[in-house]
């Protein structure tokens, strides 16, 4: 085992989604290695569904260069997910949870509310993969039902896991499904693959501050029932 390799508990415990990273490169066996444990996950029939770009330094350069042109060019408007993230109705408790952690993550960063100019900047910095070195960009087949979603996202949560526990943060980014039509174009993601998300991997700046962000989680005793015990 890798000296630097934390334990499950403390990957699961110290993961977090990093939104300043530093410039240190990321090499592609580590990549490729964390892929591959992670797609231990389970999959309904072990169909094993997820596809994955991943591309790193000047060629994420480039990639977040012509996601910028194209909002500069077209307004975001023009560039809109293929499939809900979000609810369309937002209700409590998810309303509150979501202004909290916005809120949060401004007050850290010296962003007032009402200063669109700064929150702008900042949700643009998802286009930059928050400056991780290495970008990957999450697909499915189109024809796929809801199952494959869910193991999708089981596989993307273990991606997260096994890259903390080699030391390594990530950046899990519903927005880049926003910019599919430039990443088809960029990475040759053919028209019959739907774009979930993007995710940025390296090490984290751990002078951002960012970077401090703690988030809540509700108690086991808000979302499960025990019986039997």
């Amino acid at each position: 085992m890798n000296r630097d390799s934390l334990s499950a508990e403390q990957a699961i415990l110290t993961r977090r989604s990093v939104r300043a990273f530093l410039p240190t490169p990321v090499d592609q066996a580590t990549v490729e290695k964390i892929l591959e444990l992670a797609s231990r996950s389970p999959s309904g029939s072990n169909i094993q569904p997820w596809k994955v770009r991943v591309f790193a330094g000047e060629r994420r350069l480039a990639v977040s260069a012509a996601i910028h042109a194209a909002l500069d060019r077209d307004g975001d408007e023009a560039h809109q997910r293929e499939w809900n993230y979000y609810p369309v109705n937002w209700r409590e408790p998810f309303l509150a949870r979501r202004r909290k952690i916005g809120w949060d993550l401004y007050g850290l960063m010296g962003i007032k509310k009402g200063d669109f100019e700064a929150t702008e900047k900042q949700r643009r910095r998802n286009y930059d993969f928050f400056d991780a070195p290495v970008g990957m960009i999450f697909t499915l087949d189109e024809d796929l039902e809801m199952g494959s979603w869910l193991d999708l996202g089981i596989y993307i949560g273990a991606v997260m896991i096994a890259a903390r526990g080699m030391g390594l943060d990530t950046c899990p980014q519903a927005a880049l499904a926003n910019v599919h039509l430039v990443l088809r174009e960029q990475l040759g993601i053919p028209p019959n693959e739907v774009v979930i998300c993007g995710m940025g991997l390296g090490h984290a700046d751990p002078d951002a501050p960012e970077n401090k962000l703690v988030t809540e989680r509700a108690p086991a005793r808000d979302f499960a029932t025990f019986d039997g015990f």
